[in-house]
Parts: C-alpha cells; sequence; structure tokens
C-alpha cells in the first residue's frame, strides 16, 4: 500500500477559504481597499443561468474564494440566509484527494461530495462543525496555486507589499456548549491533528474554554471556543445565537511586520479593537520585548505575548458584519508557534469591551 494511502494526511495544507456573501463587490471592495489584499482570478462572463458569481481574493498564500448566490437553489443561498456572510469550507490541500476523502469517511466523516476532476484538479468534501465543509483539493503537478474550477487566473494580481500579509495563520471557531471534546477528537481522529495549547478563560461572570488544533507541519492551525453556560452569557454565546449555529468567528492573517501592516490598514480605514492603556503597563511587567516598541504597540492598540518558542504580536479588527460575527484578526510571530498565556484573555476583553459600548450606543 503507498504512502498516500496509509499517510493521506501527512502533507495537509490550506488550499483556499470559501466565504459565501450577500454582496461580492462590496466584500471585495472590503478586503481590497483595506487589507490590500487583490483580486487574483475571476469568473466566467455572467449569463443567464448562472446560479453564483465568484472571484478569488488575497494574495502569496490567501487564498479567499467569495461566492455570492444569485439564485435560491445554489446551496450559498441558504447559507447566507441562515448565516450570514461567513466561511463556509477551508478548504484544504493534499496529494490525494481521492484517498484522503476516503480515509476520513472510513474513519468516522460524513461525506458531501465524492472526488470528481475539474480542470486537472480533484476535489472531494467531507462535513467538518455547524455548516463549515472541508475540501481536499489535489492539484496536478505545475497547475497554477490560484485555479479552481470556474475561475480564471487575473495575471500580474499582487498584495500589497506595504502591508504585507503573506498567509492565513489560524482559525477560531465557536462551537455550542459540549461540543468542544467532540470537535478536538473529530480533528484528532479523522485527520491526524494534535492538540497543542489550552486554556480556561474567566472575565468577570464570564466564562469559556478554548484548545487549539494543528496538523503535524504546523501548516493549519483552529482555535476552538465553547461558552461556560453555568456562566453569565458573553461574546462566545453572542455568536453562537447571531450566527445561528457553530461556525468560523475569525481568520487571522499572518504578517512580517505588524506595526507596518496595521499602520497602513488604519490609513486605508480599517478600525481595530481599542486596547485599554493599563495593558501596556502590565506589559512592561511581563514582557521584554523582541521587537517593536511600547511607544508603537501603544499607539496602534498591538498586544504581544509569548510561549517556550518565542514571541507574538496580534490585534483584532471591528466586525463590519451586519450580525456582529465574522471578524479578521492580524497578526505576526517572532518565533512563537502556539499562542501565549495573556493575549487570549486579553482579546476576549476588548471584544467584551467593544460589545459593551454598542450595546450602550443602541
Amino acid at each position: 500500500m503507498s504512502r498516500l494511502r496509509t499517510q493521506p494526511f501527512a502533507d495537509l495544507s490550506v488550499d483556499h477559504v470559501a466565504i459565501y456573501v450577500n454582496d461580492i463587490a462590496a466584500s471585495t471592495e472590503w478586503l481590497v481597499s483595506g487589507y490590500g489584499m487583490a483580486v487574483y482570478a475571476t469568473a466566467a462572463p455572467d449569463d443567464d443561468t448562472a446560479t453564483a458569481r465568484s472571484a478569488g481574493v488575497g494574495g502569496n498564500n490567501i487564498r479567499l474564494v467569495l461566492t455570492e448566490p444569485l439564485r435560491g437553489e445554489h446551496p450559498g443561498a441558504r447559507y447566507v440566509e441562515k448565516h450570514g456572510d461567513g466561511v463556509a469550507d477551508i478548504a484544504l490541500r493534499v496529494p490525494d484527494a481521492a484517498a484522503a476523502f476516503e480515509e476520513a469517511v472510513r474513519r468516522g466523516a460524513r461525506p458531501l461530495s465524492e472526488p470528481a476532476g475539474h480542470d486537472g484538479v480533484v476535489i472531494a468534501t467531507i462535513a467538518g462543525f455547524g455548516d463549515v465543509a472541508h475540501s481536499f483539493v489535489q492539484r496536478p503537478d505545475g497547475a497554477s496555486e490560484q485555479a479552481l474550477p470556474g475561475l480564471r487566473p487575473v495575471a500580474g494580481a499582487g498584495a500589497d507589499p506595504e502591508i504585507g500579509l503573506y498567509e492565513m495563520d489560524h482559525f477560531a471557531v465557536c462551537v455550542e456548549a459540549g461540543q468542544l471534546d467532540p470537535t478536538i477528537a473529530f480533528y484528532e481522529q479523522v485527520l491526524d491533528f494534535d492538540m497543542i495549547f489550552t486554556e480556561r478563560i474567566i472575565v468577570g461572570a464570564q466564562a469559556m474554554d478554548s484548545k487549539v488544533v494543528q496538523n503535524a507541519s504546523g501548516s493549519v492551525t483552529l482555535t476552538i471556543l465553547e461558552p461556560d453556560t453555568s456562566q453569565s452569557p458573553g461574546q462566545i454565546d453572542e455568536f453562537l445565537r447571531n450566527h445561528n449555529g457553530a461556525g468560523i468567528q475569525h481568520i487571522a492573517f499572518a504578517t512580517n511586520d505588524i506595526v507596518q501592516a496595521v499602520g497602513a490598514m488604519t490609513g486605508n480605514g480599517v478600525e481595530f479593537l481599542a486596547t485599554p492603556d493599563t495593558y501596556y503597563t502590565m506589559l512592561t511587567e511581563r514582557l521584554e520585548l523582541a521587537r517593536h516598541s511600547i511607544a508603537d504597540l501603544r499607539r496602534l492598540g498591538l498586544l504581544a505575548d509569548e510561549d517556550q518558542d518565542g514571541q507574538l504580536f496580534q490585534i483584532f479588527a471591528k466586525s463590519v458584519h451586519p450580525r456582529n460575527t465574522f471578524f479578521l484578526e492580524i497578526i505576526e510571530r517572532v518565533g512563537a508557534r502556539t499562542f501565549g498565556s495573556g493575549n487570549i484573555k486579553a482579546l476576549y476583553e476588548a471584544v467584551e469591551l467593544q460589545r459593551h459600548k454598542e450595546e450602550a450606543r443602541a
């Protein structure tokens, strides 16, 4: 038996992320003008029979496929009606899509679509969590990483180098109470992920549990969050209510210089969550920064933390979603491979502060 069939997930990586949207023009503009991404692929010209309109947006190793359903029979129409704009598929690159699909189903995954070839690309899909799927994508040698069925690469498209977002660092997933451990087990048992981090976060009368799973190469990371319903409701409860179930709360994009990137994005009109000034007073007591200055972090509202391998810097953008669910994160890693002990709580507190401000204005 070949190595691909005995270890079909050994070389797993993110191929692209499929996002259903209500307005593809507005969503494209949000990512291009705010985050410095580019339209790298477009769909064939519309015709009267088209059920959806799609475009590839991103740059470097970031590939987001935005799809606006045009007709009720398109699966995106049901998704958008239930959840609003959001991630529908974290597609995973594999050497052999058929072998990956067969093994995942054998291990208990629910099949959604059998392996099928399209323009040389083989795709098969299983269910993940909530209404989020995982497609296995197999590309022929030498094929463009930007090509997908129905999409044509745009020559010369490139992301803004001043912002320099280069890959998807991790995905944050909110699941219902009681579903954290079963979701972790799914990734461990079906896709050969390992749990690399766990934390219980308590903020006032609220509490949540967080566990992180990652594949062997570290190329796919999911932070999975579950509310503690014995405590007061908080942002995870709010996400689950407004999103109508489990889903992707945010995607984190990596940059090599977060000070430059966030400064440029702020100039583009992107709004980020505020961080209390006391955070920076306490930061000097717990960290000796490997790069950047406290002044720059304070000026931009950036957070800093560390693990056993190094430091990381991160910030959340304010959600522009009508339901205040999906949003984006920017992160820079300076050696750190996981997550520190302070920032998840600090980020949680920042989101809570913003949530209460919005409730007070309502």
